[in-house]
């Protein structure tokens, strides 16, 4: 496949960029607009439960389907379309008259969002490298940091919070004309060196009851609910934590939250180096008590200072836990398990962020929005046991032929369990290298060739790659 001219490389570069950044967006209105939205409708606290299970029933339907929308209409066609729907879906938020609607809203918001991650997390795999896998993710965070500011700013100008959804709403719009204007560039694209194999590499079908039966498969989908109830629920409820239980603003708890999520943000980019440099296992051991010091801290019943100082060490802390947990995936459940345990990962994260803070707005509802602090520290302190416990556990299907990532033998895979003879990943030696945004393998670019040749030996078909969706989901 020839390599496209370089402006239009460059083009699409700045719309998967962009296209990340919106589907952070309306995530980061929510919390900020909330409060008023309620008042608007007259629900409970806890309505906002049927906004967010609407949404993870739209997202996680459109993030299966899109495999089989890209193969008969195009990446540029599916990024257009699907955008256009997230467009139209806000435009309904702003001008919705019930909370009926507005729930209808949510469904088709995470429809649209949901096919967008997943068709440009394939397109991304397969034409920008792994640096930009990385960073694309890292600018989804930046843009539910720029959501509340938005929602913040129309409300400090005395304007309604539709004033909020529509003017996301006129950027999504603009985006998804972009999308249409280079949907055929989107189809003309090469790899670049190294693209290609930065996802998971397909690995040897097993049947389903044998990856089912396997603990740790149950036991990491729990963590990855456990952390995005954690992520979500600081997110959610930060401003009326601020508001109500420790008197700021709404101007200045709009900032504070906006701070959470660029915390994350900036997490992502310098703790993906870090990463790189000590390994994943070191990374995840001190980011999970940091989000644990972090909860604490926001525990701390009357002190503003506290409480924002708290929001903020947990999202700088949580920010490499989902990558970083999806990497490692093959060393807790072996690598021929690695796929379905990552796709009911994604799942049971999805349900993590409708279920858990919507339990948590009942618990606010019913006794005090003092009640975040406590609950953030047990869903802290119970991720950190299963971590633990997961560490703990040997890898299924890991026995005499399990390398070290630095080895050199015929039978070498990378770091991230990427064939049949799963790495321990944490190994360390002259070459390996992390979980950054350049990581690499020494045995990374002979990976796939061995896994099919082993894929061969055992008599089995290939299943397809597995392009986990991140954070940042």
């Amino acid at each position: 496949m020839s390599t496209p001219p370089a402006p239009p490389r460059a083009t699409l570069l700045l719309l998967a960029y962009l296209a990340f950044v919106s589907l952070g967006l309306p995530d980061g209105l929510l919390g900020v607009g909330w409060p008023s939205i309620r008042a608007d409708f007259g629900v409970p606290t806890e309505t906002v439960g049927l906004l967010l299970t609407a949404g993870t029933v739209g997202y996680l339907a459109s993030s299966v389907l899109a495999g089989f929308t890209l193969a008969r209409v195009g990446v540029g066609a599916l990024l257009a379309g699907s955008t256009l729907l997230a467009s139209l879906a806000l435009t309904g938020y702003a001008v919705s008259p019930g909370l009926a609607v507005l729930v209808g809203c949510a469904l088709l918001l995470g429809l649209g969002s949901g096919a967008v991650d997943s068709g440009l997390n394939a397109y991304a795999a397969g034409a920008f490298g792994p640096r930009h896998m990385n960073w694309l993710h890292a600018f989804f965070g930046l843009g539910v940091a720029i959501g509340p500011l938005i929602m913040t700013a129309a409300l400090s100008a005395g304007l309604a919070w539709r004033w909020g959804y529509g003017i996301v709403a006129g950027a999504q719009l603009a985006l998804a004309s972009a999308f249409a204007l280079t949907v055929r560039a989107w189809q003309r694209r090469a790899p670049e060196p190294g693209a290609g194999t930065t996802g998971a590499v397909p690995a040897v079908r097993v049947p389903v009851l044998a990856t089912l039966r396997l603990p740790a498969v149950w036991s990491g989908a729990l963590a990855f609910a456990l952390y995005v109830a954690i992520e979500v629920s600081a997110g959610l409820w930060a401003f009326l934590l601020l508001t109500q239980g420790r008197g700021l603003s709404g101007a200045v708890a709009g900032g504070c939250v906006s701070a959470y999520w660029g915390s994350l943000f900036a997490g992502r980019v310098v703790q993906g180096v870090v990463a790189e440099r000590l390994g994943p296992r070191l990374v995840l051991r001190v980011s999970l008590g940091g989000m644990a010091a972090g909860a604490a801290l926001i525990a701390v019943p009357g002190s503003a200072a506290l409480a924002v100082l708290g929001l903020v060490v947990v999202g700088f802390a949580a920010a490499p836990v989902f990558p970083l947990l999806t990497l490692t995936t093959a060393d807790r459940v072996g690598a021929a398990h690695a796929d379905r345990a990552i796709g009911l990962q994604i799942g049971a994260s999805g349900l993590g962020a409708a279920l858990v803070p919507g339990g948590l707005g009942v618990l606010i509802s019913n006794l005090s929005v003092q009640v975040l602090g406590p609950a953030l520290v047990v869903l802290a302190l119970a991720l950190i046991l299963l971590y633990e416990l997961g560490a703990r556990r040997p890898a299924a299907g890991s026995g005499p032929e399990r390398t070290d990532a630095a080895g050199s033998g015929p039978e070498q895979t990378d770091a991230a369990g990427s064939g049949p003879e799963q790495t321990d990943a944490a190994s360390s030696g002259p070459g390996r290298t992390g979980a950054g945004p350049e990581r690499t393998g020494s045995g990374a670019a002979e990976a796939p060739a061995q896994a099919r040749s082993a894929a061969s030996d055992a008599d089995y078909p290939l299943s397809g790659p597995v392009r986990p969706v991140v954070d940042g989901r």
